[in-house]
């Protein structure tokens, strides 16, 4: 009777994951389409990038924000923080550590793709699904800390910007960076928008994933799919991004005793596939587009198996 109902949940995790995997590459096949029949140029791809970095992402980090202040779960909120900082860390650290030898022009593009999950689209159904709204709300405070560490370290890797004075100036200009101070400020002081206000962020904030997903499509039209299939950095972002900074992250919580809601989170949130604006920054800063494509779509479909997989085991075990 127990191997019946662990079956059946890792079912219900699956089907959850594959139909998120489906929206996106339904967002995606129309980016492709968009630019495979002439409606739009593939030069605006450069245009909707811009519009991404600038606007809409910040506004999806305020609105991820706007939200109720509690004083009870606001301990939990702490202890998401800070086991957000550990798995983001280990991630960031095996990726380097793993890609040492690797000699690449594009690899700076495929470093931030390990780096950095699609957090926000991929795990907050799951997150839903088996946790409720307070699970999302420790969500959040990992996706705190992912935009972060996006927008400063993942930056400095993806702009080669080494100096540590131009990165400390990318924390205080870049638009996103700023965005996560102005959410906190925001949440902390329980300062009340307009109800146009947020309603316009929120709306605004929406548009992340259906664009990114787009661009990719665009991207993948102008692209040689069986190039991007034979390069071998694809397969090392599919092996690092989800399978084995997944196993890492899980193998410490379980040694070091971690257990309980928010760590499950945290966990769920890490093993996600490769971020979605890994194909807008290789647009940004001229890698090779079609590499950042193929590893956000194909870590993205890799994840129908190890996402569910990886909430099966930290629940039930």
């Amino acid at each position: 009777m127990k191997y019946i109902s662990l079956e059946v949940i890792y079912i219900q995790l699956a089907m959850i994951t594959a139909q998120q995997v489906i929206v996106l590459f339904i967002l995606i096949f129309a980016g492709f389409i968009c630019v495979k029949s002439g409606a739009v140029s593939i030069e605006g791809k450069k245009s909707f990038s811009d519009l991404l970095v600038y606007f809409v992402v910040p506004c999806m980090i305020v609105n991820s924000y706007l939200t109720d202040f509690d004083a009870d779960i606001f301990k939990n909120i702490l202890y998401a923080l800070g086991l957000s900082v550990m798995l983001l860390f280990i991630g960031i650290v095996v990726t380097w550590v793993l890609s040492l030898r690797i000699k690449d022009k594009n690899l700076p593009i495929i470093r931030f793709g390990c780096m950095f999950s699609n957090a926000a689209y991929m795990g907050f159904p799951l997150i839903q699904a088996l946790f409720g709204s307070e699970g999302l709300i420790y969500a959040s405070a990992f996706v705190t800390v992912f935009n972060i560490l996006l927008w400063t370290l993942g930056y400095s890797v993806v702009s080669r910007t080494i100096s540590l004075k131009l990165v400390i100036k990318k924390i205080f200009t870049t638009p996103a960076t700023i965005a996560v101070f102005l959410g906190l400020i925001i949440f902390m002081a329980r300062i009340p928008l307009p109800g146009v206000l947020s309603q316009a962020i929120g709306l605004a904030g929406a548009v992340n994933t259906p664009l990114s997903m787009f661009i990719t499509g665009m991207i993948i039209a102008a692209s040689d799919i069986k190039s991007m299939l034979s390069n071998r950095l694809v397969y090392f972002a599919i092996v690092v991004r989800m399978i084995i900074i997944p196993a890492i992250c899980v193998a410490v919580f379980l040694l070091l005793g971690i257990r309980g809601m928010v760590a499950n989170i945290v966990l769920i949130l890490e093993a996600c596939p490769c971020a979605a604006i890994t194909s807008v920054f290789a647009v940004q800063f001229d890698y090779d587009d079609d590499v950042a494509a193929a590893s956000v779509v194909l870590t993205t479909f890799v994840s129908i198996i190890t996402l569910p997989l990886v909430a099966f085991i930290i629940t039930t075990l």
